[in-house]
């Protein structure tokens, strides 16, 4: 997996979309890496630790753009391994999950690929995505009745919308429905801040969502 991880930044880092693209999906092809570690293992943390020595910020915010596009791209190529897993593990129906961020969050990378956690775990993983008009999701909620709905927050200060949005969509919803919270927002302080929002459970990982999936856990 580390020299899978290594190999691949080599193109990340020069911003080679075509050849990181290729490599990725000729290593999922192959059976040498499956969805659930490439996400896990090698595109989140790349994701994480994008560097940049430019003097020039605005050009740095540039490049995070053109790298962040190069993932992105990966990803949505992943989606029929994902169904593949989803198979091979023979997972039964878990109802529908929604997955979201907070207004202004624009890091909705890390909820796409949370999407597909859900997907492979059983569930029909709606991806609401960043900016979605908030009412309109609001209004739909008892229409769709999703099982459990996925706040992805990358920026700790949009942890207060957060908890306006778990106020309103349990006030919307005329059924229990369960909050699941996840993001680098949450990495520190996690048991406060899970109860600042008011949400149902917190998730780091895979595992956290095939645990939430198989009952494992109360909420």
């Amino acid at each position: 997996m580390e020299d899978i991880y290594k190999e691949f930044k080599v193109f990340f880092d020069d911003e080679n979309k075509e050849e990181a693209v290729k490599y990725i999906l000729k290593k999922l092809k192959s059976g040498e890496i499956d969805v659930v570690d490439l996400y896990s293992q090698v595109l989140t943390p790349v994701l994480n630790n994008i560097e940049c020595d430019l003097e020039d910020k605005k050009l740095c915010i540039w490049k995070e753009h053109i790298k962040t596009a190069i993932i992105r791209t990966i990803v949505e190529n992943c989606y029929p391994y994902v169904i593949e897993r989803r198979n091979l593990d023979k997972r039964t129906s878990k109802g529908v999950a929604t997955v979201l961020c907070p207004p202004d969050e624009y890091h909705d990378l890390g909820a796409r690929m949370i999407s597909d956690f859900f997907t492979i775990c059983g569930y029909e993983s709606i991806f609401v995505g960043g900016n979605t008009p908030y009412k309109d999701f609001y209004n739909a909620i008892n229409k769709i009745r999703p099982a459990v709905i996925a706040i992805s927050v990358s920026n700790y200060y949009h942890l207060v919308a957060t908890k306006k949005m778990i106020e309103e969509i349990k006030s919307t919803a005329d059924y229990p429905v369960k909050i699941v919270v996840g993001g680098y927002a949450f990495h520190d302080d996690t048991e406060n801040k899970l109860k600042t929002v008011g949400a149902d459970y917190y998730s780091r990982s895979f595992k956290d969502i095939e645990a939430l999936s198989n009952n494992e856990v109360t909420l």
